[in-house]
């Protein structure tokens, strides 16, 4: 039986995407067989998120001096202990870098990494002097010293390429769990829409990467959305929601925030929702009409695979990094350009009821074939195997 170390920067909500997409992955992997455990920082949700992990042991470090890099010095002694026999790192920048490399040059142990995205070059771009340092300090070694990296896509395998690294790739996708049948509880927004008009929801977290900006502004341009109500939902990152509401009060557009309890607008164009989890989360893609993400950077995005497994039609970028949902029919394409969301919304927003549903039962089918956990799960561990040389080259690793 393998022993798997998995090593991340948070075990709790605040990850964002990279919870769910690291939780469900190490439950799997759990089911079939594996012996797995978590490694990641302690934070104000980690108490109330640990028990989403289970039956997977979570182990949760305090961070010290420095924080900036959530530096524990308790991460590397219970590495150690646990004694895994591959490690797999996701994400980057953080100390969970740091112990992986120094537990597989101690142990003489492999490791591979997940980087989730945040090699991408509008990533790298972002806080670009942070990085610079954290890659002279330690994540060159971190990279160079991993056995294989993870793609979850063709797109980011060649931005890993276009960066020199020649370690071996494997493209091996996020999954999802398809939901329940049962009807989840009424929607967040159930106050502030009229009847008859139709939800289109952006669930992620609020950072200037998910292009919001020009996503509102194409919402004021587009007409056609005056039969519409878009929803904003999701964790707010250095005050960005604030000057996305400050930009819809200048575009003249009505918005209201649930949490506010403010009934002067009470039927807006726009509803900010907040953060949204457990059944919450659930019923806004339950009851949404459709699903809108205009970012210009992701690795590959959880929120695209979950709105596709609620049997939700998406637009969204290129930049999403999920071209088969093009090709499938599951998703319209739309540039970053507010131009090319104008145009984007107007081709979703003339759809009729039967187009849309069509094009979510096609993404549904798309996450039946391509994206389930247990796919996601068997992928990694052919990976691992032949690692530890204890199996054939797997089919997702790319040629050299």
């Amino acid at each position: 039986m393998i022993k798997s170390a998995h090593l991340t920067a948070s075990v709790s909500r605040k990850a964002g995407g990279l919870f769910d997409a690291v939780l469900r992955v190490v439950q799997t992997q759990q089911q079939q067989g594996m012996a797995v455990k978590v490694f990641g920082l302690w934070d104000e949700f980690a108490d109330a998120d640990c028990k989403a992990w289970s039956p997977v042991p979570v182990a949760a470090f305090k961070s010290s001096w420095p924080k900036v890099i959530g530096r524990s010095t308790d991460f590397l002694r219970e590495l150690n202990a646990f004694a895994p026999d591959i490690s797999h790192t996701h994400g980057l920048w953080q100390y969970s870098s740091i112990a992986a490399k120094n537990y597989s040059r101690k142990n003489n142990r492999p490791y591979l990494i997940s980087p989730h995205g945040m090699l991408d070059p509008w990533a790298l771009r972002n806080s670009r002097w942070k990085k610079k340092i954290a890659y002279a300090l330690f994540e060159r070694d971190h990279l160079h010293g991993a056995r294989c990296l993870r793609a979850l896509c063709a797109s980011e395998a060649g931005s890993i390429r276009q960066l020199q690294l020649k370690n071996d790739i494997a493209i091996i996708p996020n999954g999802i769990d398809l939901p329940v049948d049962s009807a989840p509880s009424e929607p967040p927004w159930k106050n502030f829409v009229e009847p008859g008009k139709k939800v289109l929801l952006f669930l992620s977290r609020i950072h200037p990467k998910k292009n919001l900006i020009n996503l509102l502004k194409a919402w004021a341009e587009n007409k056609k959305s005056e039969e519409w109500v878009l929803a904003i939902a999701g964790w707010d990152q250095g005050g960005h929601e604030q000057e996305l509401k400050q930009l819809a009060t200048e575009l003249k557009l009505v918005w209201s925030d649930v949490r506010t309890l403010n009934s002067e607008n009470k039927f807006p164009s726009v509803i900010f929702l907040g953060p949204q989890f457990n059944a919450a989360k659930a019923a806004c893609y339950h009851y949404c009409a459709a699903f809108v993400l205009p970012s210009v950077s992701e690795g590959l995005p959880m929120v695209v695979l979950e709105a596709w497994a609620n049997a939700k039609p998406v637009l969204m970028t290129p930049e999403c990094n999920l071209p088969e949902g093009f090709s499938a029919g599951a998703a319209l394409r739309a540039e970053t350009t507010e131009a090319s969301l104008v145009a984007g919304l107007n081709e979703l927003q003339h759809m009729t009821d039967a187009e849309r549903m069509a094009m979510g039962n096609r993404a549904r089918d798309l996450v039946v074939e391509r994206f389930t956990w247990s796919r996601v799960a068997q992928q990694l561990q052919s990976v691992q195997e032949w690692i530890l040389g204890g199996g054939p080259k797997p089919d997702c690793i790319l040629d050299a």
